[in-house]
């Protein structure tokens, strides 16, 4: 597939300079490993662009909606308490 007919997501997926994941991060069951991961990765990264806490948000916010109607629900729920956890490991309220 040529660069122009990839999705701007695809792309981002591919190439992002924000931080390194562990390879298959988002496929663990426990909220509480997934956070800790991603706010490991959020903190060793020196090429985010924002806060910690804002690219560990924004990576998960991102795997979510790219995932779309493809999560199932349990694992869309997972996920969202990932959220949760990940704003009690940076010292914030959880939403929920």
């Amino acid at each position: 597939m040529t660069k122009s007919k990839k999705k701007w997501s695809q792309d981002v997926t591919e190439h992002s300079n924000a931080m390194d994941l562990k390879e298959g991060v988002f496929k663990s069951d426990d909220p509480k490993k997934i956070a800790r991961s991603i706010k490991h990765s959020a903190e060793q990264s020196d090429r985010r662009r924002s806060s910690p806490f804002r690219a560990a948000m924004s990576m998960l916010t991102f795997y979510i909606n790219r995932a779309g109607e493809q999560l199932s629900k349990k694992r869309r729920g997972t996920l969202e308490k990932t959220k949760d956890e990940l704003r009690k490991d940076f010292g914030r309220q959880p939403r929920h």
